[in-house]
């Protein structure tokens, strides 16, 4: 074979990394609402998170470990459609690190996202958002490095440590979002085109629970994350009002290693015949009614902020 035709055999197998419009890096935080602060944070501290401030003037704590944030919001808001606190906690936001905040607001809202009006109170930033599934919001934060918005609506708890180590190298590896029935087109589009998601194909697949559609960030290696949509059991009606965040999925290296350190601080795992743990992944048990995580083998190396 010659060289050029070498060459064209070569770019003719090559596959594009996705286009990045946002310059999207990674999750900035996840946000809980729920009426029981409390109870959700013993779960969370289990998980090996913990709480390092306080909003400066809203009922919301900030949970953390490794580069890890983990909003826990019992403030009722004062935006139209947002998730309200109940008893049993629901995913109200998801923060994206974005290279520009206000640049990928405005990309979003051209391409037809819905903009959230926001109430920003004294010493509060401005995070521009735009409607989620559901009642949840999308964030947009371009302040995540050595300035962060932490460092301006939060106020640090004191003599607790700010940047708390990952338990096992843990790490957020994506979101289960649950759809509505044939929805599954619709959102990949409102992912793909608003943000640049890829969908995987149907060989490549994470962890024990891998039904469903699999959207893979723009982001680099080491700050990618998947959504993975999941529609209703054959036969369930089609109820808009049950699509929602459902759950989180931690990154790590060792499955197993991360589930047995999990166990001793009161962590179960769900364990039958077709979910049990295993080194692809594991299932936690839920509480309150609504609150699980999902392990899910990575390599990754992403604890250090």
């Amino acid at each position: 074979m010659s060289n050029q035709a070498q060459t064209l055999s070569t770019d003719r197998e090559a596959i594009p990394e996705a286009a990045n419009p946002l310059g999207m890096d990674g999750i900035e935080f996840i946000e809980y609402a729920t009426s029981k602060p409390q109870a959700l944070g013993q779960v969370l501290e289990m998980m090996g998170f913990r709480p390092v401030a306080r909003h400066r003037s809203r009922e919301v704590l900030l949970y953390r470990q490794g580069a890890m944030n983990v909003i826990v919001n019992a403030h009722s808001p004062g935006v139209a459609h947002a998730a309200m606190p109940t008893d049993k906690p629901v995913i109200a936001a998801l923060a994206l690190r974005v290279r520009d905040a206000a640049e990928a607001y405005h990309h979003a809202l051209a391409r037809g996202a819905w903009a959230v009006p926001s109430r920003v109170e004294v010493m509060e930033l401005n995070i521009p958002a735009i409607h989620g599934v559901g009642s949840s919001r999308i964030y947009f934060v371009d302040r995540y490095d050595k300035f962060s918005i932490f460092d301006v609506d939060f106020v640090p708890i004191p003599t607790v440590e700010q940047y708390p180590p990952a338990t096992t190298g843990l790490h957020f590896f994506g979101v289960v979002q649950y759809i509505g029935n044939d929805r599954s087109e619709d959102w990949t589009e409102f992912y793909r085109t608003l943000f640049g998601f890829t969908e995987l194909p149907e060989s490549q697949r994470f962890g024990v629970l891998p039904k469903g559609r699999i959207l893979r960030s723009p982001c680099s290696a080491a700050s990618r994350f998947y959504l993975q949509l999941i529609e209703p059991e054959s036969g369930v009606l089609d109820v808009e009002g049950d699509e929602l965040l459902h759950r989180i999925g931690l990154g790590c290296p060792d499955v197993l290693a991360s589930a047995a350190l999990l166990r001793q601080r009161g962590v179960e795992f769900v364990e039958s015949r077709g979910v049990h743990t295993e080194d692809r992944g594991a299932l936690t048990r839920t509480w309150m009614g609504s609150v699980s995580f999902e392990l899910v083998h990575d390599d990754r190396s992403t604890a250090a902020r």
